[in-house]
């Protein structure tokens, strides 16, 4: 149940929730500076907050927890794309999310129009985005969904935080990221009295790593380009 975005974690959420979750308290709140797709969150249970810079990510991901899909698009021409790409003010922000992401080559923030795929059709990627969505749409009810920067973001006392934040050194998503500004917050939630965790594949000598594995970078199943991916605490 993947909504397609770069840097989705549904392929080690597996490994990783289970470390994260491990010594949840009842009625902890688990908070995700870094939503992105929801590909993490939709597999917590209880009180949930997501947030993201993104507003017309958030309010894709409001619209479906709402359990709304009727106006997605299954199918978008590629003339269609670029008009949204370049009008988005005549577009609802939900729809264009669903196009800015699920009809994007590598799901990367209208980074170019998703090339049909010889098998089955032009419209293969906005199709299987539309379903992961419907999919998600009763696993992501009730998540409290916010737009704003994660150091913007008001967290409930003794909170369970997990951090998906850009990679250094990698594809930027949107804007520049400080990197040593966000381990710096880090360190100061965790002295506020809330648990961190963070996926990167490299961190400060005082944060310790507790997971990682080898996984193959990318969207793309052709390519052989891997990394390690780790998660990190304090």
């Amino acid at each position: 149940m993947i909504m397609k975005y770069m840097g989705s974690k549904a392929r080690i959420a597996k490994y990783i929730l289970p470390i994260i979750l491990k010594d949840r308290k009842e009625g902890q709140c688990y908070v995700e500076p870094f939503v992105g797709g929801a590909n993490m969150i939709d597999k917590v249970g209880g009180w949930r907050i997501g947030a993201d810079s993104n507003d017309y990510l958030i309010e894709l991901l409001e619209h479906c927890s709402m359990q709304l899909s009727h106006d997605l698009p299954s199918r978008i021409y590629e003339d269609d794309y670029n008009h949204i790409k370049n009008n988005k003010h005549l577009y609802s922000k939900h729809i264009v999310a669903h196009v800015g992401f699920n009809a994007s080559f590598g799901s990367k923030w209208f980074g170019g129009y998703a090339r049909p795929r010889k098998v089955t059709g032009y419209d293969r990627d906005l199709i299987c985005g539309k379903n992961a969505l419907v999919k998600k749409m009763p696993l992501i009810k009730g998540v409290k969904f916010e737009n704003c920067s994660y150091d913007d973001l008001p967290i409930p006392s003794g909170s369970l935080i997990y951090c998906d934040p850009p990679y250094a050194g990698t594809t930027k998503y949107k804007d520049d990221f400080d990197h040593e500004l966000f381990w710096q917050w880090c360190r100061e939630k965790v002295k506020e009295g809330h648990e961190v965790f963070v996926s990167e594949y490299n961190a400060p000598d005082d944060f310790i790593c507790v997971w990682q594995k080898e996984i193959q970078s990318g969207l793309n199943t052709n390519t052989t380009k891997k990394g390690t991916e780790k998660l990190f605490t304090i």
